[in-house]
């Protein structure tokens, strides 16, 4: 049984009627009150400017009120003293530094008013003590020991700090080897290819390779397979290193020393020893029954991140072929495939797995018609180190975001759906947290989840971006052209963002992939999300050097970022939890899923294989049709009026995502269970749409005609669902 959220009982119909007739006549006396502070110009005479969709008049006018006086509220100064505070010491989870850190996004969230849930999992995983444990050194045809931790700089003062430890991977398997090299470039499944191609046998070998191209998990998962003794990960300078420009202290790109750790669970999602249910505490009394580890696919190698300053010291000694075009890095030499025989490194690696304790913090206010609906907004908060950037930019800003969805609903704005600033334990690791969350309230979210918008490491510069569900594009893109950009004379965040697309009709907004805490969300339930930032490089991910003296001379020095992304997201939240008919764009699954189709086709032609679309053609024409009458009979709807069976409608519109659920999951990804969209099983991190497809299509089309079925049948249900709505809506 599942430990639920706990919410005050559902109201009867007339006494929801009379608190939201309080609510928005409190809205109103806000807009006189906004008005005779003279912020009515220029934000509220903008706001009122803009079109919402999903509302009424009546309620629009009140929504765009609110939405003045938000954007008021977050503060570059508190942005700042936030994240000051989060990233003052390494916080990995399951340390006492991430527990300060947990109890302190807590205490704000609480003092700001919201109430304060903690969700505790037994996850199993390694402790940060490990990275204690790993050695590396050249044999032959020297012997000498390689440096796995950064430098001390005088200029960044936390780069001293005594919890600082050598970089690590957490989930390596144990082992001590030693062995000649081989460079196999990014590590993706196409350079081990070319490997094989060349006649390059990696069996017993330790194999180097360079971050970047796919999930670091990959990389030692394709390394395993082919029978390497080990695997060394590097950033290569050509990668953020000095072929960028200056590196730390002197300008903000990785330096000699710069790690990037990393989990390499693979693939991600969720506890290992607990596939099918969340991992909660040993002592809790639904605990589940747990996998024994000798029957998880853990990896066995031994696997550790160096800095190009040690990689440098086996790359310039190799002595075998030259390496093909595209695998030269930034190195002052030519790199080779083959250490040859005088070469020999020596890794090892000694990591235990136990079980140590993560627990997400879920700050909560309660919406005052709806409580059972949610809108949940959420970052991870454990850190490989400091983690200014990563997480912590999000973190903070959630801070700033609670802080002033709380005055709002003190001030007459209350949300009439819930609204969750969720803070993710154990994200680091393997997206553990979030992934426990999801599999613990599946049957609430199921039932009541509007939309998930994440915010990792997501307040690192003035650059807007993002990635979303077909049907929050339009919302994400109204609320920008309303949030104003901190830029002098740039205007909105939206006019940005368009002007860095001149010729495109709008800016695009792309396909989620995978990597962070909406990957439960999306790919696991089908609850449509999101992923927003206002960033820049950040070129020390994961390093020591992710400090607060880095985020402050290179990322966003006056601060910015954070209150201009807590008004976004908090526009889109409140448009979400306030909507009389929640404003999903319907049409862009038709639209985006034609996009989706041209791509699979091209990759096909490229791969010299033919496939059929047509049934699936013939299915997004119906779903096209079907979303046109949804528009026009929704904007009838609230035409006129809207308020007769609100309610019921919206509850059939929560269940327009979970149409592309399949069940018993993707090919070698069964917690992945969406059929519109999935993390690319190959690289771990880059967006597949149409997955059971595009796997058939990069593995020989052994099972393409159930698989295009089992698509066809989802967009078709994706109709008859929309269809539903949309007689709702006619009828009503």
């Amino acid at each position: 049984m599942s430990l639920r959220l706990r919410s005050a009982p559902i109201s009867s119909a007339p006494v929801g009627h009379r608190r939201i007739s309080r609510t928005w006549l409190r809205a109103g006396a806000l807009a006189l009150v906004l008005a005779g502070a003279g912020i009515s110009s220029p934000a509220l005479v903008h706001l009122h400017a803009q079109s919402i969709s999903g509302f009424t008049t009546e309620r629009a006018e009140a929504q765009l009120t609110c939405e003045a006086r938000l954007m008021e509220l977050p503060s570059p100064r508190r942005f700042r003293m936030h994240l000051e505070r989060l990233s003052a010491e390494p916080n990995p989870a399951g340390t006492e530094a991430n527990r300060r850190v947990a109890d302190y996004l807590a205490e704000v969230m609480e003092a700001s008013g919201l109430r304060v849930d903690r969700y505790p999992y037994d996850l199993y995983m390694p402790s940060p003590e490990s990275a204690h444990s790993t050695r590396v050194e050249l044999v032959t045809p020297i012997r000498k020991p390689l440096n796995l931790q950064e430098y001390i700089l005088e200029e960044d003062p936390f780069s001293a700090h005594p919890d600082l430890g050598p970089g690590w991977n957490a989930y390596s398997g144990s082992g001590d080897v030693t062995g000649q090299v081989i460079y196999a470039n990014y590590g993706r499944l196409e350079d081990f290819r070319e490997l094989e191609a060349m006649g390059v046998d990696v069996a017993g070998k330790i194999v180097i390779a360079r971050y970047g191209g796919n999930f670091r998990g990959y990389k030692a998962r394709f390394a395993e397979e082919r029978g390497a003794a080990g695997l060394l990960i590097y950033t290569d300078p050509a990668d953020g290193g000095y072929t960028s420009g200056l590196t730390y202290p002197e300008g903000p790109f990785a330096n000699e020393s710069g790690i990037q750790r990393g989990s390499v669970l693979t693939p991600l999602g969720g506890d290992p020893l607990t596939p099918h249910g969340p991992a909660l505490p040993l002592d809790h009394p639904d605990t589940p029954d747990r996998l024994d580890p000798s029957e998880v696919n853990l990896l066995t190698i031994p696997v550790t991140p160096l800095p190009y300053g040690s990689a440098v010291e086996i790359l310039q000694r190799m002595t075998g072929q030259p390496v093909p075009p595209g695998w030269q890095g930034g190195l002052p030499f030519t790199y080779r495939i083959t250490g040859g025989p005088e070469l020999t490194v020596r890794l090892r690696v000694d990591q235990p797995l136990g079980f140590v304790r993560a627990t997400n913090i879920i700050g909560v206010m309660e919406g005052t018609e709806f409580p059972d609906e949610w809108i949940i907004v959420g970052s991870h908060f454990d850190a490989w180190t400091f983690g200014a950037t990563d997480p912590n930019s999000g973190s903070a800003m959630l801070l700033e975001l609670a802080d002033a969805l709380a005055r709002l609903a003190r001030e007459g704005c209350a949300p009439r759906r819930t609204i969750m600033i969720a803070h993710w334990d154990a994200e680091e690791y393997g997206i553990l947290g979030s992934i426990e969350w999801v599999r613990q309230l599946e049957e609430e979210l199921n039932a009541g989840a509007v939309a998930y918008i994440n915010a990792d490491a997501a307040a690192t510069g003035r650059t807007f971006g993002a990635a979303a569900s077909p049907s929050l594009k339009t919302t994400i893109l109204e609320a920008a052209r309303a949030a104003p950009h901190p830029d002098e004379g740039v205007g909105s965040v939206f006019d940005h963002f368009q002007d860095r697309f001149p010729h495109a009709d709008e800016p695009p907004i792309r396909t989620l992939g995978g990597g962070s805490d909406h990957v439960g969300f999306v790919t696991y339930i089908g609850v449509p999300s999101a992923s927003l930032t206002m960033s820049s490089p950040t070129p020390i991910y994961h390093s020591i050097y992710d400090s607060f003296a880095w985020y402050e001379r290179f990322a966003d020095p006056e601060f910015v970022s954070g209150p201009t992304l807590a008004i976004l997201d908090g526009i889109i939240a409140m448009r979400l939890a306030n909507a009389d008919i929640l404003p999903y764009d319907v049409a862009r699954y038709a639209s985006d899923l034609e996009e989706h189709m041209v791509a699979l086709q091209a990759r096909a032609q490229d791969l010299g294989t033919v496939v059929d679309l047509a049934p699936l053609e013939e299915a997004r024409g119906r779903l096209a049709a079907a979303a046109t009458a949804f528009s026009e009979a929704r904007e009838s709807y609230l035409n006129r009026g809207g308020h007769g069976a609100d309610a019921e409608i919206n509850r059939h519109l929560m269940g327009l995502e979970r149409a592309f659920i399949y069940s018993r999951g993707l090919q070698e990804q069964p917690l992945s269970r969406s059929l519109y969209v999935a993390p690319d099983p190959f690289s771990g991190y880059a967006s597949w749409p149409l997955p059971g497809l595009r796997y058939e299509v990069e593995t020989g089309l052994a099972d393409w005609d159930a698989w295009l079925s089992r698509t066809v049948a989802s967009v078709d249900e994706l109709t008859r669902r929309i269809e539903a709505v949309t007689r709702i809506l006619a009828d009503s």
